[in-house]
């Protein structure tokens, strides 16, 4: 049986760097400890197990002329530095030592490894029970055989098992026979390993005083120093054992979050610490595929999503519900951003972005003379709604298309349960809005011009509020006719530009049908990921956000608007609505083109930018399969994609070739397959509805 120790030693200690090459009596520390286990009995070679890394280089060197074996591997990946070195010496018995431990009494070592050879362990240890331990801290043996060594190295997952070399040897769960030695006569605990400097100052002491009388003195000897010497001896006593390993602990904890814990397990505890297990209702698992969708996202680039198992998915889905036209993480933009950040993001001052961006935006939009901002869609649409109702000392106001989640809204379904359901998300519930709304909202559905003038014949409003454009595309006159009806009666006319603006042209899309509102409001795209909303209207209307009382402490901050400013200079610059309709354009008839080869019923809707297909037959179902497929190929996808300046040809060209895969077996379902035997998960949810 041949029995090497092997010390492990590096010399970038964070707590003391370069404390195994300190001198002591002109020695560097770890060649005093050399000297002590080269008196070991039972040893039959010891080697130094260090780093190939640079900063190691001046200890492999010392190492080499004092003429010790060395052996050079991983920095981080000790375990497996202890391994290679292990098959490097063609060890039986491994004795593990770190440099940490300079007194170490060669005749422990003995003890420890002629009880290892005669029992039949395959680890043993004087240092692992600290409520039985009967050394001081330094003098910390570890015996385990070659083979253990192979099976910790082959199936250590943690950091801390291949930092530590032998945690996953006493695992509970590896089925290893481990054993903790005690020894026979107890010694008294004190500090004598060396971490802080206080450690080395103690250890320094004791070989100064006993290389000056005995070289070959024991634990006993050195014990006794200390009980001599109580002051120096208990000044590091303070000081935590096993520190380094319980740093390592913490790192396993942020390593399986990253890399072992799954979207899927954080949903189900995200929904037991959140209501609905997240923030916004767009971005539920249950919208795409309950227990299949990832659900959490470590990273992102381009239309690239990273998720917390580091497994990449290219967005063809909605690009964060229309956030990011310039792609995810623009570098310019972010850059700008850090450098808000540097200086500050908020104070008792105001930010003067604010300005610039305000005088910006009514540049782009001539019609408008001033700016209120926000954070997000649905507080601007609020302020414009309060605005409104302030300047006509009125409340009724008729709607059409989504506007948020406020009072004002959801007050649409008081008076009829279904009031929004054609307003992209049915199944709305108004509880918790006062009763005393009823009937201040009245839908009406688009491109419908006589629904909204019996409406304006019928109630007296303050404000008609729409979206310019959503699924389908106006009627020739309907936008102006909208905007005649409104000038007659004095109805103020607010366009809802959270979603189309910047998608056709530099500004709100109400520019490309020459119809200009008395109120705009803008969000999404307008900070490309960073949250910005802007409230834009004419003088006589805007004054009133003084009348009434609008202010919010975090729409002063800076990273909005600064954020607002690049993407807008960059959105100029690249002509981005051009890049994303053209290639919105192409994405729709290459998806049209796969329904009509598979005899595939689709209607296709939306601006080109923002593509949205319907199935005529088992939509839910389709879209649901969709996910489901296109997960296995790498892509976060449905029925909708919201195009980005970093989405291209030669990518939609690698989508729709995955995408056939789909058509093909949807065509299969229409021909008599039955779609619920595809479907592996839960059918996607359609609207609103309450979660368990």
């Amino acid at each position: 049986m041949k029995v090497i120790a092997i010390i492990q030693a590096r010399t970038s200690s964070k707590r003391l760097p370069n404390k195994v090459l300190l001198p002591v009596l002109n020695k560097p520390l770890i060649l005093h400890q050399i000297d002590r286990v080269k008196r070991s009995k039972m040893l039959n070679e010891i080697v130094v197990a260090t780093s190939d890394h640079k900063t190691d280089d001046e200890l492999f060197e010392i190492l080499h002329k004092s003429g010790i074996k060395t052996f050079r591997g991983s920095l981080e990946n000790v375990l497996e530095r202890f391994y290679k070195c292990s098959q490097n010496y063609k060890s039986d018995v491994i004795v593990r030592l770190t440099a940490d431990c300079p007194l170490m009494d060669p005749a422990l070592i003995d003890e420890i490894i002629e009880f290892f050879l005669k029992n039949n362990f395959s680890y043993v240890s004087n240092s692992i029970d600290e409520e039985k331990l009967t050394v001081p801290d330094g003098f910390d043996i570890e015996v385990f055989s070659s083979s253990i060594l192979k099976k910790a190295f082959l199936n250590s997952k943690l950091l801390s098992e291949k930092e530590h070399v032998t945690p996953w040897m006493r695992s509970n769960n590896n089925n290893q026979k481990w054993f903790h030695y005690e020894h026979i006569k107890k010694r008294k605990f004190y500090r004598l390993t060396v971490d802080h400097f206080d450690d080395f100052c103690l250890v320094k002491s004791i070989i100064e005083n006993f290389n000056q009388k005995i070289i070959d003195y024991s634990i006993d000897d050195i014990i006794e120093y200390c009980n001599n010497n109580a002051e120096l001896s208990l000044s590091n006593i303070s000081i935590k054992r096993n520190e380094g390993y319980q740093e390592s602990i913490i790192k396993d904890q942020n390593y399986m979050i990253k890399n072992n814990l799954s979207g899927e397990e954080l949903y189900k505890r995200a929904k037991k610490v959140i209501p609905g297990g997240n923030m916004l209702l767009s971005k539920r698992p249950e919208m795409f595929l309950l227990n299949g969708w990832p659900s959490y996202f470590s990273k992102t680039s381009g239309c690239n999503v990273w998720d917390l198992n580091d497994n990449r998915f290219i967005d063809m889905s909605t690009m964060s519900v229309g956030t990011n036209i310039l792609g995810y993480s623009h570098p310019e933009v972010d850059k700008a951003v850090k450098n808000t950040v540097e200086k500050g993001n908020l104070s008792t001052l105001n930010c003067p972005e604010e300005v610039f961006l305000a005088e910006k935006l009514i540049d782009l939009h001539p019609w408008a003379d001033m700016v209120k901002f926000a954070r997000t869609g649905g507080e601007a649409n609020s302020i414009a709604i309060r605005i409104a109702r302030a300047a006509k000392g009125k409340d009724k106001v008729a709607i059409c298309g989504y506007h948020g989640w406020h009072d004002w809204y959801l007050a649409t379904n008081l008076y009829d349960k279904n009031g929004l359901n054609e307003h992209l998300l049915p199944g709305l519930n108004p509880l918790g809005v006062p009763e005393s709304l009823k009937q201040s909202v009245i839908p009406f559905r688009y491109n419908e011009i006589d629904e909204v003038k019996k409406i304006v014949s019928e109630n007296d409003l303050a404000a008609l509020k729409m979206e310019v454009e959503r699924s389908n595309p106006p009627n020739e006159y309907f936008l102006k006719e909208i905007r005649d009806i409104c000038t007659a009666k004095g109805i103020i006319l607010i366009f809802d530009e959270c979603t189309s603006g910047f998608r056709t042209c530099l500004g709100g899309h109400h520019l490309t049908y020459e119809v200009n509102p008395d109120i705009a409001v803008f969000g999404k795209a307008l900070g490309n990921g960073y949250a910005i909303t802007s409230v834009i209207g004419k003088d006589n209307l805007m004054q009133y956000a003084q009348e009434t009382f609008i202010s919010s402490t975090f729409w002063t901050e800076r990273i909005g608007p600064t954020a607002a400013l690049k993407t807008l200079e960059i959105m100029e610059q690249t002509q981005s609505w051009k890049t994303i309709t053209n290639n919105g354009f192409y994405l729709r008839s290459r998806i049209q083109a796969l329904a009509d080869k598979y005899d595939v019923k689709i209607i296709q809707n939306g601006l080109l930018a923002l593509n949205n297909f319907v199935f005529e037959n088992n939509h839910q179902k389709y879209k649901t399969l969709i996910t489901q497929e296109m997960l296995k190929y790498g892509y976060l996808a449905n029925t909708t994609t919201y195009l980005s300046i970093s989405h291209n040809r030669s990518m939609i060209n690698d989508y729709i070739h995955y995408l056939e895969n789909v058509f093909k077996k949807i065509s299969d379902c229409e021909n008599g397959l039955s779609v619920d035997k595809l479907i592996s998960k839960n059918i996607c949810q359609e609207g609103f509805s309450r979660l368990n």
